[in-house]
């Protein structure tokens, strides 16, 4: 029983020494740490439009009601064309005293009446309907806001290119590296990745001029661009004479 014990130890010693040694040697392996970049471009599928309604009135009620008014036949509209109730969130509502500053020789602000804010964020999937959108939208009421984004349904899948891209390049530089140096890369002991950004066009919104109205906005939607970074540790074969 005594010899088995020590027979068993000494096996495990033997194995958490050779563990130890490889563990040191793989310490000592010469390594490169590279950055790799990547970029995938696109065209985008979607827009978000931000904009509301601005009314002013003597009284807070008139106020809302006029906002009211206008938002909801937008929103109607925007239904009626295929926009679905998903894609409609408000995004900012608000109500304001308004008060004249005119007054001379210390004479207190005048209320002159209210102003309600009403702000409503669309997700447009169809990007071709999008000027039309924009001109109704004004039709309908809209005058306040106007901001305008653009995104894609598939930005996950671009990003995974994006990152496949930059792992790619990453390998390119350290085998380009090694060679020079007359060694090679070996396995890859770590990859650490930077946040990978999307860089969507700044929106092309051209305004027709009055009396060059037409029935739509022209927009311009433009490619997007996706881009990832990594930094790719490898080890270094030493290549033999």
């Amino acid at each position: 029983m005594s010899y088995t014990r020590t027979l068993t130890t000494s096996f495990a010693l033997l194995a958490l020494l050779s563990t130890a040694a490889i563990s040191q040697a793989a310490d000592e392996t010469g390594r490169i740490t590279v950055t790799g970049e990547g970029s995938v471009s696109a065209a985008p599928d979607m827009a978000i439009v931000n904009f509301g309604v601005l009314k002013t009135a003597p009284t807070a009620r008139q106020a809302l009601d006029d906002a009211n008014k206008a938002l909801a036949d937008t929103i109607a509209n925007l239904k009626s064309k295929g926009i679905e109730a998903r894609d409609l969130q408000t995004s900012g509502f608000s109500v304001s005293p308004q008060f004249d500053y005119s007054g001379k020789n210390g004479t207190p602000p005048k209320l002159t009446g209210y102003q309600v804010s009403n702000m409503l964020t669309i997700r447009v999937r169809d990007i071709s309907a999008l000027g039309k959108v924009l001109d109704d939208a004004v039709t309908n009421g809209i005058n306040s806001g106007g901001s305008l984004s653009f995104a894609n349904s598939k930005q996950k899948e671009l990003v995974a290119e994006a990152r496949k891209a930059a792992v790619a390049d990453a390998i390119t530089k350290a085998s380009a590296l090694t060679e020079a140096a007359g060694v090679s890369t070996g396995n890859i002991l770590s990859i650490s990745e930077d946040s990978p950004v999307a860089r969507p066009p700044v929106p092309m919104v051209r305004m027709a001029m009055a009396k060059e109205a037409t029935d739509s906005v022209p927009v311009e939607a433009g490619e997007s661009e996706y881009h990832a970074n990594v930094t790719v540790t490898f080890a270094i074969n030493q290549n033999k004479p």
